[in-house]
């Protein structure tokens, strides 16, 4: 499988915002953009170009792609399922992603960023519905239940999750209960679920060249 193996500090600095790739250490004096708020490289400090056009659209393509962790290919997979659905491709496309197992993990607070959550279910400790499925991809449909497997509880990185997430909001399509450590899919997501700042019109822009 291939996946981004540099570091992803790097990748908040290329576009300028916290990507909370990082989960809790996004919110300290550590993160990056905090301490080098520059493009990285040999002359990432001059000043950052304001993108207007094709590059403001690209850039916004990147983060997006980045903030879910997918490569290109899948990531163009997902437009062209946005645009074969009835409504607004954009939107379309931003509520594919939000759907995805390790979003909804990540958003239900049993991992402290998506990478995390990514590998709880590669691993094999998130169930749905009854079911293990190890496949982050996977789309969460109405009324499935996303739990963690009992033999896995006990975990201290799930334990850690749970406990820092305690003051993140759950968003309105999901229900959590944390004591038993699973949620279910009560709705489905809309656009203003997704609270993070994304112009979701430009990505199509791109796409539609």
């Amino acid at each position: 499988m291939a996946r981004y193996r540099e570091a992803v500090c790097r990748l908040c600095r290329r576009e300028g915002v916290k990507l909370f790739l990082k989960g809790q250490r996004c919110l300290t004096d550590k993160c990056a953009i905090e301490k080098r708020n520059f493009v990285p490289g040999q002359h990432g400090k001059a000043r950052r170009p304001k993108a207007v056009g094709y590059g403001m659209q690209l850039r916004e393509k990147q983060k997006v792609r980045r903030l879910y962790g997918i490569l290109e290919k899948q990531f163009r997979g997902y437009f062209e399922k946005a645009e074969a659905k009835k409504g607004m491709t954009g939107e379309n496309l931003l509520l594919l992603l939000e759907r995805r197992l390790d979003n909804a993990v990540y958003r239900l607070g049993l991992g402290v960023s998506r990478a995390e959550s990514r590998l709880l279910v590669r691993h094999g400790h998130i169930l749905v519905s009854g079911r293990k499925v190890n496949i982050p991809s996977y789309q969460v449909s109405l009324g499935q239940e996303i739990a963690v497997r009992e033999s896995s509880r006990k975990m201290a990185s799930i334990q850690r999750a749970l406990d820092l997430s305690g003051g993140r909001s759950v968003p309105p399509w999901l229900e959590l209960d944390r004591e038993n450590m699973k949620g279910r899919m009560v709705s489905q997501p809309k656009r203003e679920d997704v609270s993070f700042d994304i112009q979701e019109q430009a990505i199509v822009e791109l796409y539609s060249k």
